[in-house]
């Protein structure tokens, strides 16, 4: 129960890695409220306070924090994948994803900053994507890229009261993953290729983040800041050369 006694808000807790998060938050003793957009989501837990929140909007943002009022945690974990390269994308695909990948984030962590006590945690859900480009998700990609630096100065700026830090996930069993192999010619091929890549020879489930995500809202992670953690099954630590050979 390492987070007993804090009050922890997670954006884009409907399904995914969001509702891992919020599940094992409560599973440690936190006090878990969630926002997404649209009406409050099947099964979530009665315990859970649910906001209808699109964290892209500045507005609904405020009236968020005026109701929430001060978290020990902040995860912002919100956000949308497109599969297209710069050329394909429309300016619709630009606000879509810079509005909730970036500008959400940025709205959350604007409004709620203020008000965060002393030894809080923000926890910013980046990517691997965000250091090294997947294929055909251009705005994607660029938009963990400022996550990661916002992450970065939010830890300088706002330090010692509030760390802050992102988690990377590798592939993670989504509905993202799925949507990105069905970009290749043969998915079930680009699937089993991708798994020979993982030394644990498995994807990541959302609890593998949300366990992270425990550690980085709890007291035992009281020295770490600023750091981009990535959880990913050690795909990014083996050469191309090496697949298959583990």
């Amino acid at each position: 129960m390492r987070l007993v006694g804090k009050k922890a808000l997670v954006t884009g807790g409907r399904q995914g890695i969001g509702r891992g998060i919020v599940d094992a938050f409560l599973a440690e003793g936190a006090t878990v409220s969630t926002c997404g957009r649209g009406a409050r989501p099947e099964g979530l837990a009665e315990t859970v306070v649910w906001h209808s929140t699109d964290v892209a909007d500045p507005s609904q943002v405020a009236a968020l924090a005026t109701n929430t009022g001060a978290i020990d945690v902040l995860v912002n974990n919100a956000g949308v994948q497109i599969e297209k390269t710069v050329v394909e994308s429309t300016d619709a695909d630009w606000d879509l994803v810079i509005g909730a990948n970036c500008r959400g984030v940025f709205n959350m962590c604007r409004a709620f900053l203020p008000a965060m006590p002393q030894g809080a945690s923000i926890i910013n859900i980046g990517s691997i994507s965000g250091e090294a480009s997947d294929p055909s998700m251009a705005l994607y990609n660029a938009s963990k890229s400022f996550v990661h630096g916002l992450t970065r100065s939010i830890a300088v700026d706002h330090g010692p009261r509030v760390r802050c830090n992102a988690i990377c996930p590798g592939w993670i069993e989504t509905g993202m993953l799925t949507a990105g192999f069905d970009l290749s010619d043969d998915p079930d091929a680009a699937r089993k290729d991708a798994l020979a890549r993982h030394p644990t020879r498995r994807f990541g489930q959302p609890a593998d983040i949300a366990a992270m995500a425990v550690w980085l809202a709890s007291d035992e992670a009281g020295f770490a800041t600023g750091q981009m953690f990535t959880i990913d099954g050690g795909m990014t630590a083996a050469s191309p050369i090496n697949t298959g050979l583990f």
